[in-house]
């Protein structure tokens, strides 16, 4: 039995009883999660093993270079798990950069989620929020009281605009407008998400992009804006 049958084995096995201990979330008294990475390490390690083993079979030099060599890769992968949540944040700040208005989530000092959003070029902080079950493109505004959503987008998350009532006067970038009042299911971003969230649907024409507004923002537990990005944490 060569190595790569022996790896495929120690990972089906693995899988086997990750499975099958699915709903009481132990194995062998091991948390699964922590079982998991068990099992993703031990072939690694066999790997490792093997190699130390066959660099053994030639002089006393290629013997310490080789045991050198898997050293420094053993190093490397364990530095890389330890720091696999700042490499994550790294990788989530370059995105944000390249990518102005993306929603980015980071990991903060605490252990929680942070939603990082980076200025577009017209100087909004734009981003893509789930509204029933629907992504849409729309600007943060902690002028607004509420959600709005423009005519288009309230059609695009399944309401009828035709069915509602336009009671409510509102102020848009395009003057003044009537809005109708609606509740939203859900609207998320990223992990935060909110039930039964406040919101309010403008006329035709009157709002050309949808508005995140207080009724959402005011749940959180902070909005920090800075120069060029918007941090926002359950």
């Amino acid at each position: 039995m060569n190595a790569l049958t022996g790896i495929l084995i120690v990972l089906g096995v693995g899988l086997a009883f990750l499975i099958f201990n699915h709903d009481t979330g132990q194995t062998f008294g091991i948390d699964n999660d922590s079982f998991g990475r068990v099992i993703y390490l031990l072939p690694i390690a066999g790997l490792l093993a093997t190699g130390i083993l066959a660099g053994r079979r030639g002089h006393a030099g290629e013997v310490l270079r080789n045991l050198a060599i898997w050293l420094l890769i053993i190093l490397g992968l364990v530095t890389a798990y330890l720091y696999r949540d700042d490499a994550r944040n790294v990788a989530a700040r370059v995105t944000a950069g390249l990518l102005p208005g993306t929603a980015v989530v980071m990991t903060t000092s605490e252990g929680g989620d942070e939603v990082v959003i980076h200025k577009t070029r017209g100087s909004h902080f734009q981003t893509n929020v789930s509204v029933e079950g629907k992504v849409l493109a729309m600007l943060v505004d902690t002028g607004a009281s509420t959600v709005v959503l423009s005519y288009d987008d309230a059609r695009r998350v399944g309401l009828n605009p035709q069915n509602l009532n336009f009671t409510v006067t509102v102020m848009t970038a395009n003057g003044r407008a009537m809005a109708a009042p609606v509740r939203l299911d859900e609207v998320g971003i990223g992990p935060i998400v909110r039930k039964n969230i406040r919101a309010m649907v403008a006329e035709d024409g009157k709002l050309g992009e949808s508005l995140l507004g207080m009724s959402f923002l005011s749940t959180l537990g902070s909005l920090q804006m800075q120069t060029d990005e918007l941090r926002l944490r359950d």
